[in-house]
């Protein structure tokens, strides 16, 4: 398996990188009705610095690898289904997109050239490595805060929160239109406390178009096991709707109906 290093965009260059711009490649759903708004192309990049105990791709974890395609090659494949995403747009998603800055700014820029909709499914790790030149070929991110207090965070992710507030931050400075999305994982992220401050950061955004509150599920629990790797929330139950309205009710308190 080929696993090359990925060129980072240096600090200034505001240069759209060419659509022969080449990026790993894990997968493609042609029809998301759940990755933004209307019908839409998404697609699926591989590596990502995070390591998500709920993970349901778990093969897209660490350093970009398989098979790639240029930009452009995604792109004339995207535009393939034009007639079926005109409503809806393109999605790009991962693992982490921004761990191949320059593929994605190849990407959706040509989308863009094309009149289609953007939009960047991220947990903002890795925000800095996004430049205000490709933000601006994106018309909405999805981003996956996937908890609050720290220590959970870290516990859930391997990583720190910190890289995301900052992004979030940054996205409402320009104004980005953002959808928040939030998993929740009983006996994980699930803590009154963990809500409640996620709910009052998301209030000072003003810029937050959606919040939506993921439930838990182990629909990816297979892949670990074809993996051989471990499973950790191999007991953690589903979130129940009960779970879910009383998260939605914690939102509802800083004025944000919840999805």
């Amino acid at each position: 398996m080929s696993c090359l290093p990925i060129e980072l965009p240096q600090p200034g260059d505001s240069s759209t990188p060419s659509l022969s711009t080449r990026g790993f490649i894990h997968s493609t759903e042609t029809c998301g009705t759940v990755d933004g708004p209307g019908l839409r192309y998404v697609l699926f990049l591989h590596g990502c610095p995070l390591h998500c105990l709920y993970c349901h791709n778990p093969d897209t974890q660490g350093r970009p690898c398989g098979s790639t395609r240029t930009a452009g090659e995604a792109l004339t494949e995207i535009l393939r289904y034009r007639n079926f995403i005109r409503k809806g747009g393109l999605t790009v998603s991962g693992g982490e997109p921004l761990m191949q800055p320059a593929f994605v700014h190849a990407l959706l820029a040509g989308a863009k050239a094309e009149g289609i909709h953007t939009a960047l499914d991220t947990s903002g790790f890795l925000g800095s490595q996004a430049s205000d030149e490709l933000l601006s070929n994106v018309d909405l991110v999805l981003l996956d805060i996937k908890s609050w207090d720290p220590k959970t965070y870290k516990k859930a992710t391997g990583t720190r929160i910190e890289p995301t507030i900052a992004f979030a931050r940054r996205l409402e400075a320009l104004q980005k239109p953002v959808w928040i999305r939030f998993v929740l994982v009983p006996g994980l992220t699930d803590a009154d406390e963990n809500i409640d401050g996620l709910a009052e950061f998301v209030s000072s955004l003003s810029n937050v178009e959606r919040v939506e509150i993921l439930p838990f599920h182990k629909m990816g629990e297979n892949k670990y096991e074809a993996a051989g790797l471990p499973y950790q929330l191999a007991l953690t139950p589903g979130a129940s709707d009960d779970q879910v309205e009383h998260a939605r009710e914690i939102f509802a308190r800083y004025g944000i109906d919840a999805l």
